[in-house]
């Protein structure tokens, strides 16, 4: 039984390998995101029937018409949020919580919002199943932010939206990353702000799809 476990955990780590070693393949990442994805089980997080698709580089459907992002589009998120040197991320849309695992092999303290219970209840199982203690989860609408543990170092977006509201760039550190979604006429594009004393800097970096950010709660 022991080598049979053994078997499948080296098939696994195989299989990330793979998909990170593909994703490098189109976009730049670096050596530590690229390990991120090597230790983070994505079939873990994928609905139930769709393990086999897990290591390939497609969104896949979710609960409450959401879906869990491409690995290719989680990477180039993550990538653009520069995780080097920060301590702590609050991720707006935790969705299945894969961006949060991710997140949390490059940030010591990952904190994640997600409006739709049914969704957070499930990943906050993964997390738990995995032992993961870093990763804090709230229940609300996103657009809140979470002021308890603020100012972040990082702020993540995994919903588009058509502008980052002030309340949110207010618990971002001066000197912090903040990475979003931005829709743009029919096009959303991945876009970095950093904020700065003097203000805002704003970077376009590259086109990218996600469900849009909705108001309020869902039960």
């Amino acid at each position: 039984m022991l080598q049979d476990a053994h078997f499948h955990t080296k098939i696994r780590l195989q299989k990330h390998q793979k998909m990170a070693d593909e994703i490098a393949k189109i976009c730049h990442i670096s050596p530590e995101v690229h390990h991120a994805f090597c230790q983070s089980e994505r079939e873990l997080f994928v609905p139930q029937g769709m393990s086999s698709h897990a290591y390939k580089l497609d969104a896949l459907p979710l609960a409450g018409n959401q879906w869990i992002s491409s690995p290719l589009t989680v990477a180039k998120m993550t990538e653009a949020l520069t995780c080097k040197g920060a301590d702590s991320v609050l991720e707006i849309g935790c969705g299945s919580g894969y961006q949060a695992l991710i997140l949390s092999k490059l940030i010591r303290r990952v904190f994640t919002i997600e409006r739709i219970e049914r969704l957070l209840k499930e990943a906050k199982e993964r997390f738990n199943a995995l032992k993961i203690s870093t990763i804090h989860t709230r229940f609300d609408d996103g657009q809140n932010g979470w002021r308890e543990f603020a100012p972040y170092d990082r702020i993540l977006f995994s919903a588009s939206i058509p502008q980052v509201p002030q309340k949110i760039f207010d618990q971002l550190k001066v000197g912090g990353i903040l990475v979003a979604p931005i829709e743009k006429g029919d096009k959303q594009i991945i876009t970095r702000f950093i904020k700065k004393e003097e203000g805002i800097l704003k970077e376009e970096l590259d086109d990218c799809l996600f469900v849009p950010v909705k108001d309020g709660r869902e039960y």
